[in-house]
């Protein structure tokens, strides 16, 4: 097997109907596996599922629903056999100052970028067990290192929980052969900073904070994440790699 080839493994990955989860379920395509992308947007995700080709699925899935993910998990393990792969990329940002942040946005946010994550990777880990090991990559985010640069409470408070909720699991089930490594990105162009892109002085406020000039595109974070589930870091786990563009280096 080479080191950046998965063939004959499957993988499941969430938030996977745009932006950053399908650019790594076409690559994880491209790698040699088989992967089902999972999103609450059906519609789109079993489009472009059909357009990666026969080794991928779509199923219609609320990360956040703890029966929802039982069953969805199991008909993909069904379909494929197996589950190698989790990619948990699933996420969402309500940005407002603290102070006029509902509970009802936080708890949002949470469950969403937190809670989904634990959700999604403890049932995984049980079909992990039975066949001797799998790979878990969660979504983190350069927030979760930072307090960063516009305010955006839950959504920081969420990514710094992943971190360290990415170490908890890679200990955990190290003795279970399966890996727990997590990516931060900074900030890319996705559904959830079109308002920092669309706006000349918010983004050139970003790029002030980009020591490399560039930002990174979807495929670069993509990239990453086939990195961390490939055999090449059979030998990586409970680490967060920054997709940065240097930010974390200030």
């Amino acid at each position: 097997m080479k080191l950046f080839e998965i063939p004959g493994q499957a993988a499941v990955v969430t938030g996977a109907a745009r932006g950053i989860g399908l650019a790594t379920a076409k690559l994880l395509a491209e790698a040699g596996g088989s992967v089902a992308l999972l999103d609450v947007d059906y519609e789109t995700a079993s489009a472009e599922a059909a357009r990666i080709g026969s080794k991928a699925a779509a199923w219609k899935c609320d990360v956040t629903s703890e029966s929802a993910v039982d069953t969805v998990f199991a008909e993909v393990a069904k379909r494929f056999g197996r589950i190698d792969i989790l990619v948990n990329n699933a996420g969402a940002a309500v940005r407002k100052p603290a102070v006029e942040l509902s509970m009802e946005e936080w708890r949002r946010v949470i469950d969403l970028n937190l809670g989904a994550v634990f959700n999604c990777s403890r049932v995984a880990a049980r079909t992990m067990f039975a066949q001797g090991g799998g790979s878990i990559v969660n979504l983190a985010s350069i927030m979760g290192f930072s307090g960063g640069i516009f305010p955006n409470a839950s959504y920081q408070a969420s990514k710094g929980g992943v971190v360290n909720l990415t170490r908890a699991l890679a200990l955990e089930w190290a003795d279970k052969n399966i890996r727990v490594n997590a990516v931060a990105p900074t900030f890319v162009k996705t559904d959830l900073t079109v308002p920092i892109f669309s706006s000349p002085e918010v983004l050139a406020k970003v790029q002030a904070h980009t020591p490399l000039g560039r930002l990174p595109d979807v495929e670069d974070i993509a990239a990453a994440i086939l990195y961390l589930a490939s055999p090449a870091a059979r030998c990586v786990t409970g680490i967060t790699l920054p997709v940065d563009s240097g930010y974390l280096a200030r």
